[in-house]
């Protein structure tokens, strides 16, 4: 190949020489149009750069969450490098992996920082003692991830969190799940824990509800209710946790019946996710629900639930214009303003990129997005906190 580019370089004198200099980008379309006898090769190169401008934003809103991945696995390599370093003092340690915690935790929270400008309110509801932390699960577990690690970083107190059967089948994942204290999900586990006095952190939507929920934050807990009884066989108190904005980074195309269909089937997430935009996350945690001897697992779920419809009130006003978007979200500073004018950029890209799709879901509802004023913010803060 650098021959034939420097005998057809010999053979047409310099780019550079004669009396018309060429430039270099010039000079390399005309070698290339030599090369490959194609006539007007500068249309179709012209025609190849335009469609790279069109689909890269479709293209990276399917990449971006991949990043997730990529700290995933970050984790897990970092925790095979300190068992390696710690094995000779294990005998020695109350738990031998407190530091990878505080380690994947200092990680972790620098990317909520980064990205998200991640905002934990509301940590002092929690309770010194045992509590099952129930929260929505949006389209990636992030969230939940980032409020462990801050609540680490902040309160030295960590928070086990109950995960689906398909995590555990994962390739590479038994060492992070091992290291921190990952539950299956049995009723059983959950309630010995929490009578050891654990904090633990459980979605009832579970992946259904984080493959299959929308824009509109639609609760899918089914008939699901063992959260609540296993509230009321520990006897700790149920403590409600919402995260600002979780259905607005990363968004699923959990809309296609077929993909339902097909998990319904064998249980695995095959349902495509998209979207990883830096918007600004707040997680917010409520006062505790206590336990009462007296509440049925079907009274305790029922009020947990209402908590959540009272959550999205506050929180669901929602537009169609996808131009007008969540200007009270950076209200704190012009490193946050900064980072959603970013963030605002490539959802409307992204977006209009998408619009190829939207028959596929739901046309009304494609280009949805969730709108939160500075007053929902303050009310939720001032009646949930």
């Amino acid at each position: 190949m650098s021959r034939i580019i420097t005998e057809m370089i010999g053979g047409n004198e310099s780019c550079a020489a004669g009396p018309m200099p060429m430039s270099y980008l010039t000079c390399l379309t005309y070698i290339l149009g030599e090369w490959t006898g194609v006539e007007d090769i500068e249309d179709y190169l012209s025609y190849a750069v335009y469609l790279l401008w069109v689909l890269f934003p479709l293209v990276a809103v399917f990449l971006l969450p991949g990043v997730l991945v990529i700290l995933f696995y970050t984790s897990i390599l970092l925790l095979h490098i300190y068992k390696r370093k710690n094995e000779l003092k294990e005998a020695y340690s109350n738990d031998f992996w407190d530091g990878a915690k505080q380690m994947l935790a200092t990680l972790w929270d620098g990317h909520g920082r980064i990205w998200h400008g991640y905002e934990l309110h509301g940590a002092e509801n929690i309770p010194e003692g045992p509590g099952l932390v129930v929260f929505y699960h949006g389209a990636t577990p992030a969230d939940c991830v980032y409020f462990m690690a801050r609540l680490l970083i902040q309160k030295k107190r960590y928070c086990h969190v109950v995960a689906d059967h398909f995590v555990f089948r994962l390739p590479g994942f038994k060492i992070l799940l091992d290291a921190h204290g990952v539950l299956h999900g049995p009723k059983e586990e959950c309630v010995n824990a929490l009578k050891k006095g654990s904090l633990i952190a459980i979605a009832p939507g579970g992946v259904r509800e984080a493959l299959f929920s929308d824009e509109m934050y639609t609760i899918i807990w089914g008939n699901r209710k063992g959260f609540a009884q296993v509230a009321i066989d520990a006897k700790v108190p149920i403590i409600p946790m919402f995260t600002q904005n979780v259905r607005e980074g990363v968004r699923t195309l959990g809309g296609i019946k077929i993909l339902r269909s097909l998990y319904e089937r064998i249980r695995l997430p095959i349902v495509p996710v998209y979207g990883g935009f830096p918007v600004k996350l707040r997680t917010f945690i409520g006062e505790p629900i206590p336990y009462e001897p007296n509440v049925t697992a079907e009274e305790l779920t029922a009020k947990v639930r209402e908590i959540y419809i009272y959550i999205f009130k506050i929180f669901g006003i929602m537009i169609e214009n996808t131009g007008i978007l969540l200007s009270s979200h950076f209200s704190h500073g012009a490193s946050y303003r900064s980072r959603w004018n970013h963030g605002r950029l490539w959802t409307c890209l992204s977006l209009n990129a998408l619009k190829c799709f939207c028959f596929i879901t739901r046309p009304c509802r494609c280009s949805r997005l969730f709108k939160v004023s500075t007053a929902s913010y303050i009310a939720l803060k001032n009646n949930l906190l």
